[in-house]
């Protein structure tokens, strides 16, 4: 055999190496998306509850409020193609376990406006109903898709008869049974289909009284007056939905970059 016939094997056997090489590597990279996919989906929102606790001293708040505590899940999107409401069941019947002093339902409660908005509103509170069968003050504010899918006169009239305050850019009084200052829930509607009104949302909140604030979108916090929310809590970004470990900015969000980057966990205004 001849140099020339030497050198066509050579760089035939190596071009064939290439293509194993690369047809590997491709094939890692579809199994690893596969799993990562799978965990996604079947795994850790469906047998994975986190839970995060915070402490927080509130100015204001009377010595018998010490060690009280409050609870806040969002955006369950009922109606959404394999919606999970088996975890949803799951968080409740965790929440009803801890009895705290109140619960906090930061707005997303439906998806999908084809469906029937009746059967979804009442599934919504079926799943909620044990938190008030418990005698837990409940709040809600409503978010984004309850107003896309023109679910926010239902959905609050279903919640007040089912003993759930809703709260559009308004302040109640918490109830409780300890003596001294109490609290003052303050709820604010979602900033991205133009419901949010913070100014006039503290209104008739005593300046000194302590005062937790929710909202459905958390860069409504910027808008709050100044030293009016000492605590405050959102839902709408599902912790960056998608978001690469290490790189916090790396999200959905900051994909679509529809609004303010806000992944694992609250991130405060610069």
């Amino acid at each position: 055999m001849n140099s020339s016939a030497h050198a066509d094997v050579g760089r035939r056997h190596r071009h064939s190496r290439v293509r194993s090489w690369l047809t590997g590597i491709v094939a890692v990279l579809a199994v690893l998306g596969l799993l990562v996919t799978g965990y996604g989906v079947a795994v850790e929102p469906r047998l994975i509850l986190d839970e995060e606790r915070i402490q927080a001293r509130l100015p204001g708040l009377g010595a018998g409020w010490e060690g009280a505590e409050v609870m806040v899940f969002a955006d369950l999107q009922v109606g959404m193609w394999w919606d999970n409401t088996g975890m949803i069941e799951r968080v409740v019947e965790t929440t009803v376990a801890a009895d705290p002093a109140a619960v906090l339902l930061p707005g997303d409660f439906v998806y999908r406006s084809e469906a029937d908005l009746e059967e979804r509103v009442q599934d919504v509170t079926r799943l909620l109903d044990p938190l008030t069968g418990a005698g837990i003050p409940v709040y809600a504010v409503m978010g984004n898709h309850d107003y896309a899918v023109g679910a926010v006169d239902e959905l609050t009239t279903a919640f007040e008869e089912h003993g759930i305050e809703v709260l559009a850019n308004e302040a109640v009084p918490v109830p409780g049974a300890a003596p001294g200052p109490g609290l003052f829930m303050v709820g604010i509607g979602p900033s991205s289909v133009g419901k949010a009104a913070p100014q006039e949302a503290f209104d008739g909140v005593p300046e000194a009284a302590a005062r937790l604030v929710m909202m459905h979108n958390p860069t409504t916090f910027p808008e709050l007056p100044a030293g009016a929310a000492p605590m405050a809590v959102a839902g709408h970004t599902h912790c960056g939905q998608i978001a690469v470990p290490l790189l916090s900015r790396w999200s959905y969000l900051g994909l679509t970059e529809e609004e303010e980057i806000v992944a694992d966990g609250f991130a405060p205004p610069d």
